[in-house]
């Protein structure tokens, strides 16, 4: 379906721009989504930075994403999963603390600062390279929707349809490529989706 991230940001930034989508700003959820968001910030003419989440994985299980949490503390859980895998307060509180400031620290690395970039009165298109669960993109959505922002959409190249469905709740507007039905992972969709580290994914910001 998409050679690479880039190929993947440029179909996207097409569709964006034929659906009159304006941004004053583009937020990419790094690593994966820099490349992409690259594409579609140059496509919308518009600047590129980051908003920072991080997964806050199940008890026994750090891969399942019981929740997220973004770089100003922003939450979200899981409540069906919670119960299912036991996770106490406690152990809630203390990964969400541990989390945040995972996120923080990626934030600070890739601006220079901890402060996230302003978003408040702006459009902003928030973009990721694939949406499967989704969590650590409600995270973000939620922390962008809290710092003011005057319309939010979510853009990505291709994600579940339950996932897409379900984020239709946290912002203005979902734009994605494609939603296929026999969904397992985001990069069955891509030739190339090997992994970004942070030195690619930072090169791709204005700066």
């Amino acid at each position: 379906m998409f050679q690479n991230r880039t190929d993947a940001g440029r179909q996207l930034g097409a569709l964006l721009a034929d659906g009159n989508v304006e941004a004053d700003i583009v937020l990419g959820i790094p690593r994966g989504g820099l490349p992409v968001a690259r594409a579609v910030a140059d496509a919308l003419d518009a600047p590129l930075d980051v908003v920072v989440a991080s997964k806050i994985g199940a008890p026994s299980n750090p891969e399942l994403a019981v929740g997220a949490v973004a770089s100003d503390g922003t939450v979200w859980y899981n409540d069906d999963l919670l119960d299912r895998v036991g996770a106490s307060e406690a152990y809630l509180d203390r990964e969400r603390e541990r989390e945040t400031a995972v996120a923080r620290g990626k934030l600070e690395r890739y601006r220079g600062s901890d402060r996230p970039p302003d978003v408040e009165g702006k459009r902003v298109v928030v973009v990721d390279d694939g949406l499967a669960t989704g969590a650590t993109t409600i995270a973000a959505l939620r922390q962008v929707r809290a710092a003011g922002a005057a319309r939010v959409v979510l853009a990505v190249p291709v994600g579940s349809p339950d996932s897409v469905e379900r984020l239709r709740a946290e912002a203005d507007e979902v734009v994605a490529v494609e939603t296929p039905p026999h969904f397992s992972a985001v990069g069955q969709f891509y030739r190339d989706f090997g992994q970004v580290s942070d030195e690619q994914a930072m090169s791709y910001l204005d700066r």
